[in-house]
């Protein structure tokens, strides 16, 4: 008769979420994923095959809570992008994951949905790609400069990324 299992992939990678948020990348290790789930390290590779696979699986659940996130906006342009920087506010380390290599690209094509959407709203069929990639680009950076607390120059961060969020809409909306 075979042993119960004593943990599950949901899991394995709900407990390397935590320590990712927690220690960053870094501490997204096989052993302190077992730790954290309370089985030995060689327990785990029944479920994740390694530490790319863990990276993966993690990146992966993280990007579908960003889709069910931006799921619950109005699917404009500013209600997608301030939706994407309440995410990455709440999951930085999972934010900075997504931009990995480790983050795979048929989840990425479906968070990308609602913004290629959005976009094509916005400046048609043609452009609407170009479109999407300028506003995630635009609000990638914005929001990975406030995470490293790279605005130090005074003002209110708030205002000046709406300021942005604004002009970028506007620039879409005259493009047509």
């Amino acid at each position: 008769m075979p042993t119960p299992e004593k943990t599950s992939f949901n899991e394995i990678v709900a407990a390397g979420r935590d320590l990712l948020e927690v220690g960053g990348r870094q501490q997204l290790t096989m052993q302190s994923v077992a730790a954290r789930v309370g089985v030995r390290a060689p327990s785990l590779y029944k479920h994740v095959s390694n530490r790319a696979a863990l990276l993966t699986a993690v990146a992966e659940a993280t990007i579908d809570d960003l889709g069910t996130l931006l799921e619950s906006t109005d699917g404009s342009i500013e209600g997608l992008i301030r939706g994407y920087r309440q995410f990455a506010q709440t999951w930085p380390e999972g934010f900075r994951l997504m931009l990995s290599p480790e983050a795979p690209p048929e989840a990425l094509a479906r968070v990308a949905a609602p913004v290629l959407h959005a976009s094509r709203e916005l400046v048609g069929d043609q452009e609407a790609l170009e479109a999407a990639r300028l506003v995630t680009a635009w609000a990638t950076g914005f929001i990975e400069m406030e995470l490293n607390g790279s605005f130090r120059l005074g003002g209110d961060v708030n205002n000046a990324f709406e300021y942005g969020l604004t002009g970028i809409h506007r620039a879409l909306a005259n493009s047509r």
